[in-house]
Order: structure tokens, then sequence, then C-alpha cells
């Protein structure tokens, strides 16, 4: 097993007091911080907070975030490794920008699945940021990923409701982390699986959605982070809300 570097709970302080969260009606999965909710794990709160932190410590990120806010795109979110990689570098003490080479950012809308809508979309967006973010910023509809992922990834792909539902179909549930700015400057965590993986440096199989490239993307991720621990084991993410 690879070793892992020392400070991964250098976040964890014994008088932190951690706010409450509760769950934004409508949202699968998703809490933003400041009012409480039942039912969620201690842990898993704990674990929100310190992504929180972490992200809100990453300039770059936090500009993509700000200005997709302003665009009030519908149901968008920041997600995939602009979200996740900032995390592990926390974690193994490198600069928090580190491997990121793109920032994902989906919105949903099946009114208009053209092509061309969605081009519009993407100029509109690229317009708002300078360089380097402007060639950084990657903007997908997910609302039409159905109808170009088979061809291009060689995988069957039904529509999508919303766009935290991409995130129940990424590789790993390491992966699927997405966050959105709110009016108020909360931010918004969708994590179907979780966040316990991600900060245990662990790399599992989506249990949800199979697909065969999950070795081949287990690898290169880790060869940038080798203190990652791949782990094959399916778990059970069914009390994850």
């Amino acid at each position: 097993m690879p070793t892992r570097l020392g400070h991964t709970d250098a976040f964890f302080r014994s008088d932190l007091v951690l706010p409450r969260v509760t769950q934004i009606p409508g949202s699968r999965g998703g809490i933003a911080l400041g009012m409480s909710m039942p039912g969620i794990e201690a842990g898993e709160s704990e674990l929100r907070e310190r992504l929180t932190t972490i992200l809100r410590s990453t300039p770059p990120l936090m500009r993509v975030l700000k200005v997709a806010r302003h665009l009030c795109l519908p149901d968008w979110l920041v997600f995939s490794g602009a979200i996740y990689q900032p995390v592990l570098n926390h974690l193994t003490g490198r600069p928090l920008d580190y491997g990121i080479k793109d920032y994902d950012l989906g919105y949903f809308d099946a009114s208009d699945l053209s092509y061309e809508a969605e081009d519009t979309v993407i100029c509109r967006v690229k317009a708002a940021f300078d360089e380097p973010l402007r060639s950084m910023v990657e903007v997908r509809n997910q609302g039409r990923v159905h109808l170009w992922f088979p061809a291009k990834f060689g995988e069957a792909y039904g529509a999508l409701s919303c766009t935290a539902e991409a995130l129940e179909r990424f590789t790993s549930a390491t992966f699927a982390v997405g966050v959105r700015l709110e009016p108020d400057n909360r931010l918004h965590i969708e994590a179907p699986f979780g966040l316990a993986d991600l900060f245990g440096l662990r790399l599992r199989p989506n249990p949800r959605w199979k697909t065969v490239h999950f070795a081949r993307t287990s690898a290169g991720v880790r060869r940038r982070w080798p203190e990652l621990v791949i782990d094959n084991e399916l778990r059970d993410f069914s009390g994850v809300i």
C-alpha cells in the first residue's frame, strides 16, 4: 500500500464549531452549509466543511464559480477535477491548483438539445473569462450528453434529468463532487457518494454505473497523486444522502 503523507487530518480541530446543514429542495443529495438537517452523519458534515475551506482557498476556482453564478446558467455546477483535485493537493502537500487542466461547467437545458444552442452558451461563457481561464473552462449541456457519449466512449448513456445526476455516472465515486456558488455566497455541494473516499485518498469504481474505463482513469490519476490507494471493492453507498 502506498505511503500517505502525515498531515491528512490537518483540518480536524477539536475547537472548531461546525455550522449545521440543510438540504435544498429538489437537489439530489446536495446541501448548502448554514442550517440544520436531521439525519446527516456528523462525519460527512465535517468533511463538507473541510471541502468548503479548501475550495475557498483556491482563487482560480472561486473566480470560475463567481463568473458562473453571474451567468445564471440553468441548474449549473462546476464538477470533476476542478473540485476533487484541490482536495488531493491539500492532503498531499501540493499547491492547490496542481494538476488542474480544466474546469468542467455543466448546466441543464432540455428545451433545446441542438449543438447550436449549446455552442451559443459556450461562446457566452468564454467571453466572460480572460485567459488562461477562457481556455480552461469547458461547458456542456448535461441535457444532451446522451446524444454524443456513446459514440465518443463506446458505452450506452441514457438521458439525464438534471446536472447533479451526471455525478452518479462518473467513473469513480471519488470524482463525483460538484459545487455551485449560491447568491448568498454559500457553497452548495452535490456529492451522491459522500466525501469519505475522497478525504481517505481512495479510488473506488462507481457502484451504480458500470464502466470499463475505471482501470485506465484511476491509473492516470494515481500517476499524478501516487498517495492514492486504488480499491476495486464496491462499497454500498445506499445510505449516503
